[in-house]
């Protein structure tokens, strides 16, 4: 009886005359991560036809169906990628397609599965996410009679996927040392790692998983499928509850085992991309690349000189979704960590704290309100090298300085900050400019501490030349208000008061 992974490897033969009917090789790049001593490739699969290497596996399906079933009209479910290569499969072979997207599908997606079907493709909404339309998917399918593209458990699919492993295997530049594949519902890896195992056997095979959607890593230790209760959908493209049938059974055989990463890696990664070389991928195309990070980092003598490979699998994300990426980045790369520090409310107090402690690390995020007239509670995100930040704690704790490390803490992430306009006295709120260098804002917190304390403070690091926040001022009588009006008059901060209606209401006054 013929063996599951020779069946694959019969179709991927065959994957090869059908697939480059609509998309050519993707490029293989080496980078540059400083901090690794490896060699480092990526594959560009966001150079793809539909930026994203889905359209392998569902043309090759798409066509086989139509091949071998003749089949007219074909369904499938996606959040997005897979989508988009079905819809490109029916504009080329002239076929129908249906497809199934979650209710919440960002338009920037409906539009891209549109341009590359146009009429052949329609879309269907349903569900809020990609279970709950595969569900739906598969009743509509058995009820019309349709053929089905599954978005990873199928041999066609898994087929047209590892078509990236030959390109690599022709590229010249393996075998590699270690390849790290992201896993969603598994046809990635499945169909990779068991053509680049079989052409290059000494080859290491990790699986890359988000660290709150790790279906195949719970399959692997329970020893069966799992499905997820539920699932972290940052990593979108790879937001799976359960892994398929085909895929657990390939994987269990080809990989040598599965690490996971979180979504501030995810977004480390995306930043080292960018960095690299000029590329921002989706969470879910870095995945692989944040694997690689993770373990060279955490197993330097196992990487040295070793050459590892990570696959770009796809670069379609909703621009909005930068915003989180970039705040996540840093966390990601172990550079920034918040910390609720415990200081006594007087004036110059949190000027002190700063020269102190903090005057060598750039200080990307300030979070305070006053809360007591005897103490305060200032957050301080803050980045450095990881060596640093530890030498940081290590004073910290020397000199007994009390502080929480709240990284990663709700009300920080969501920029909760507690205040009390009860205990302002004769309170002014600014909008405040200052030039984004290290010192200039401490350089102007000194210049103006003996007639003025802070009582409020937002301030986040936005990659501009000028910081901006938005700073609250309390002083003891109206001269100490005049005077500190002259100070800033000759300083290089620039201040522009709030409206009367948006200063009534921080006060809760209106």
């Amino acid at each position: 009886m013929t063996s599951l992974k020779d069946q694959l490897f019969a179709e991927v033969l065959l994957a090869r005359t059908r697939v480059y009917q609509v998309g050519s090789a993707t490029p293989l790049q080496s980078i540059t991560i400083p901090e690794l001593d490896a060699e480092v490739f990526i594959k560009r699969e966001d150079l793809s036809p539909i930026n994203a290497y889905k359209w392998r596996g569902a043309y090759n399906c798409t066509a086989v169906l139509k091949e071998r079933h003749n089949a007219k009209t074909v369904v499938a479910a996606s959040a997005g990628n897979h989508a988009q290569g079905v819809a490109l499969a029916a504009r080329t072979l002239g076929m129908q397609a249906k497809i199934f997207m979650p209710l919440p599908t960002p338009l920037m997606k409906q539009r891209a599965v549109k341009l590359h079907g146009g009429e052949h493709v329609e879309i269907i909404l349903a569900g809020d996410n990609f279970d709950q339309v595969s569900a739906q998917a598969a009743e509509y399918t058995k009820k019309q009679g349709l053929a089905y593209v599954h978005p990873f458990d199928d041999l066609y699919t898994i087929a047209g996927q590892a078509t990236i492993a030959d390109e690599l295997v022709l590229s010249g530049e393996g075998p590699f040392d270690v390849v790290f594949l992201q896993i969603g519902g598994g046809g990635l890896a499945a169909g990779v790692a068991s053509w680049l195992k079989a052409h290059h056997p000494g080859t290491q095979m990790l699986g890359v998983e988000g660290i709150g959607q790790a279906s195949m890593k719970a399959s692997f230790k329970a020893g069966k499928i799992v499905t997820l209760a539920e699932i972290d959908t940052f990593c979108d493209g790879t937001a799976v509850k359960r892994p398929g049938d085909l895929t657990y059974t390939l994987c269990r055989e080809v990989l040598d085992g599965i690490i996971t990463v979180t979504n501030e890696e995810v977004s480390a990664a995306i930043q080292q991309c960018w960095e690299a070389c000029r590329i921002i991928p989706e969470p879910s195309g870095a995945m692989g690349l944040a694997g690689l990070m993770q373990f060279a980092q955490a197993n330097p003598e196992k990487v040295r000189g070793k050459k590892l490979l990570s696959i770009i699998c796809g670069a379609n994300m909703d621009f909005s979704k930068l915003a989180l990426i970039s705040s996540q980045s840093a966390v990601g790369a172990h550079r920034r960590r918040y910390l609720r520090l415990h200081i006594s409310e007087t004036k110059g107090s949190l000027l002190a704290l700063l020269e102190k402690h903090f005057a060598d690390v750039n200080v990307s995020e300030f979070q305070y309100g006053k809360v007591s007239d005897t103490q305060g509670h200032p957050v301080i995100a803050f980045e450095a090298t990881p060596a640093r930040i530890e030498e940081l704690f290590a004073v910290l704790g020397a000199q007994k300085v009390p502080y929480e490390d709240v990284t990663g803490d709700a009300d920080v992430r969501y920029r909760i900050i507690p205040y009390n306009p009860a205990l302002f006295k004769c309170p002014l709120f600014l909008h405040v400019h200052f030039p984004e260098r290290r010192g200039a804002l401490r350089d102007f917190m000194r210049s103006i501490s003996g007639v003025a304390n802070v009582c409020y403070f937002n301030y986040t690091y936005s990659g501009e030349s000028i910081g901006r926040a938005l700073m609250g001022f309390e002083f003891k009588s109206d001269q100490d208000r005049e005077q500190f009006l002259h100070l800033i008059k000759d300083s290089v901060v620039t201040c522009r008061l709030l409206s009367e209606e948006v200063a009534r209401r921080v006060l809760g006054a209106g």
